[in-house]
């Protein structure tokens, strides 16, 4: 008995020494510590999310995304590291909550009273709609009574919530298919394909994706405009809202929130189903030609977005001419083509080396007040207006108590520079300040839809090498959970 209980000391003993060596790296959910100070004392936000257009993407191998940018914030804000996790479908995301993976859910969630009574939201920081859609050239159903063929969406979706009430309401026959392995977006895209006859997805979304898959269209609303929030664990600690709340606050008081939504929101507007199929086409047959001029020439900025602007110039036709006497790729006068040292404006090497360049200098003389990522909407005005009417643009925004160094505001204000009792006020007069503005956004447009494009068609090749791949080893290829730190 003697050496037993010294045997009983000695495991005590090891057990202490390991768990004080350990302690820092284990994390004590139930050591009475506050959902805030675990995460400072673990030095890591971990949230959990789904690829989107607009929640979480990579682009030149970089995360960008509306809820990647406010999550990363917000790690900064609290001083630790942010670790974020794409689940493929809504399940798994809630998945993550439940069982303690992720400190929150940062994905474009619609607010959901279902969904209280197992977690809490943080702040809305935008609006949607639920919107039903079908496949172009299909028959517009009117109502969800109207639906002929097979209705799916994603498990754990606030859409759910919608068709029981929908069901209950109005539409006794109502019946949906629940996908338990599909995101909205493979929902969308499903649709879009042919594969699927509706789905229901939310409208900013679904305005998002019609500039890769214009085959996508909205039937009707199905909701009216509901917030979207981040998703916590429900308990009694309120820390975590807290300091959520605060977070949000302090984004609107400095006018960061209000460019998140400019960059991400600000240019979804109308869609154009004939313009955007125009588009898609002349990437797959003319792009690939001129390609490597862009990326060539873009200097500080994507070259995607060159090319973006040389179509809404030109529609990459080299000897286009505008009434005018504008001519080439990038739209040059003659003067300004002098000035570029580019001697035919219809050689498409020239015209967009010249294009690139005045751009570039127009960026140069943008006012250093203006953050970084927003400098090239200013120049782009100037370019297709004149610098001094952007100039006097972000005069007349200061006298209406906007912001002339946000693009959100001074945008709204470009309209104005053709109306009489707005430019009278000006330094240098009347400006075609309306097609600035069209000019601007259908730039943004156009680079959405060619960044989107481009990446559907790398992930549809990666996705055939992968097939190509297993057929040849005969083993069934595994895709790895994605984690990123």
């Amino acid at each position: 008995m003697k050496r037993l209980k010294l045997n009983y000391l000695l495991i005590g003993l090891v057990t202490l020494l390991l768990a004080m060596a350990l302690w820092p790296s284990i994390p004590w959910y139930g050591n009475g510590q506050d959902a805030i100070s675990q995460i400072k004392s673990r030095g890591v936000l971990r949230i959990s999310t789904i690829n989107s257009p607009l929640t979480y993407y990579t682009i030149n191998k970089a995360p960008a995304g509306m809820d990647y940018e406010l999550a990363k914030r917000f790690a900064d804000y609290l001083g630790v590291r942010l670790k974020v996790t794409v689940r493929p479908n809504l399940s798994d995301l809630f998945d993550d909550l439940d069982d303690g993976k992720a400190d929150m859910l940062a994905a474009g969630l619609i607010y959901n009273d279902e969904r209280l009574t197992r977690y809490k939201t943080g702040p809305s920081y935008y609006s949607v709609s639920q919107q039903l859609v079908y496949r172009v050239n299909k028959p517009r159903p009117k109502n969800l009574g109207d639906l002929k063929g097979e209705l799916r969406v994603a498990s754990g979706s606030a859409y759910l919530s919608s068709l029981k009430t929908a069901r209950d309401k109005q539409y006794p026959d109502l019946n949906w298919v629940i996908s338990t392995d599909q995101a909205p977006k493979a929902l969308l895209e499903a649709v879009a394909d042919g594969k699927l006859d509706y789905t229901i997805g939310d409208s900013v979304t679904i305005a998002l994706l019609q500039r890769i898959h214009p085959q996508l269209a909205v039937a009707f609303d199905v909701t009216d405009e509901e917030p979207v929030t981040w998703y916590v664990p429900h308990s009694d600690d309120s820390s975590l809202n807290a300091a959520m709340l605060d977070f949000f606050n302090s984004m609107g008081e400095e006018g960061v929130m209000a460019r998140l939504e400019e960059k991400y929101l600000g240019h979804v507007g109308t869609f154009d189903y004939v313009d955007t199929r125009t588009f898609l086409r002349a990437i797959d047959v003319t792009l690939p030609e001129i390609k490597p001029l862009f990326e060539k020439y873009a200097a500080s900025i994507d070259w995607r977005l060159l090319a973006a602007i040389s179509y809404q110039e030109s529609h990459w036709n080299p000897l286009a001419t505008s009434p005018t006497g504008v001519r080439g790729m990038m739209m040059l006068t003659r003067s300004t083509a002098d000035s570029l040292n580019v001697e035919d404006r219809t050689d498409t090497e020239q015209s967009i080396r010249g294009g690139s360049l005045y751009l570039q200098r127009m960026m140069d003389k943008v006012p250093a007040t203006i953050p970084e990522e927003e400098r090239i909407w200013f120049a782009l005005a100037a370019y297709n207006m004149g610098y001094a009417h952007m100039l006097d643009a972000r005069k007349l925004t200061v006298k209406q108590g906007g912001n002339p160094d946000s693009w959100a505001d001074v945008k709204l204000r470009l309209p104005m520079l053709s109306q009489k009792r707005y430019y009278a006020q000006t330094t240098y007069g009347y400006a075609r300040g309306h097609e600035a503005y069209n000019y601007v956004e259908n730039i943004r447009k156009y680079q959405l839809s060619l960044v989107g494009y481009l990446q559907e068609q790398e992930k549809r090749l990666a996705q055939q090498s992968a097939r190509e791949a297993e057929l040849a080893s005969g083993y069934p290829a595994v895709a790895p959970e994605i984690a990123m730190n």
